[in-house]
């Protein structure tokens, strides 16, 4: 018997970072995403052609294990279920005028996630992340090349909100981002999570 293949995890709430990339001259802040948006590896995403030119953004995601009351710098790991792959899909056309997100952020689909979980990844890990389109590399960078760390990230994150069990921060993108077109095919790989997602 077959069925549907599931996102590793079902977040009441996904957090984005924004700001936490090469030379960025403001302080990190977050922003919210729908949990509808969120898709299963494999999953064909439909990219919307009224909004400019789409964008895949290969980011390490972290998936919560409890309710983060308490969660600091330091603590940070002792909140976190494990790590895997999303790509934060945008349409940033729509940002100059929709500075809040909403329009760029809100593509049915535009939350590939997954397709796994690694339990055994730890947050002082150097994690390799790599994104292909259409097989061609357009980035391979690493957790260490965020300028805001991620136990950092999830600090800040928990200081204004409680996050709870399956929740998700995606950490932002540290060198990858890339232009994509309908019907091409992007893979991110974080550690040995591999995200594939095709579009049309």
């Amino acid at each position: 018997m077959t069925g549907d293949v599931l996102a590793p995890s079902e977040p009441q709430v996904v957090v984005g970072i924004a700001q936490n990339g090469p030379d960025h001259p403001s302080p990190v802040q977050a922003w919210l995403k729908s949990p509808r948006t969120v898709v299963a590896s494999g999953t064909a995403v439909t990219l919307r052609r009224d909004a400019g030119t789409p964008v895949a953004e290969g980011e390490i995601a972290v998936v919560i294990a409890r309710g983060t009351a308490g969660l600091t710098v330091q603590n940070a790991g002792d909140y976190v279920l494990g790590l895997s792959a999303v790509d934060d899909l945008s349409s940033p056309d729509r940002v100059l005028a929709d500075p809040r997100n909403f329009e760029s952020k809100s593509g049915v689909g535009y939350t590939p996630l997954g397709p796994w979980i690694d339990t055994e990844a730890s947050l002082a890990d150097v994690l390799r992340l790599r994104m292909r389109v259409d097989g061609r590399d357009v980035a391979d960078t690493s957790a260490d090349l965020l300028p805001v760390s991620i136990a950092e990230c999830l600090a800040y994150v928990a200081s204004w909100s409680t996050l709870g069990p399956g929740d998700v921060v995606m950490t932002g993108a540290p060198y990858s981002q890339s232009p994509v077109r309908p019907g091409q095919r992007i893979e991110i790989e974080v550690g040995a999570v591999r995200l594939v997602t095709p579009t049309r």
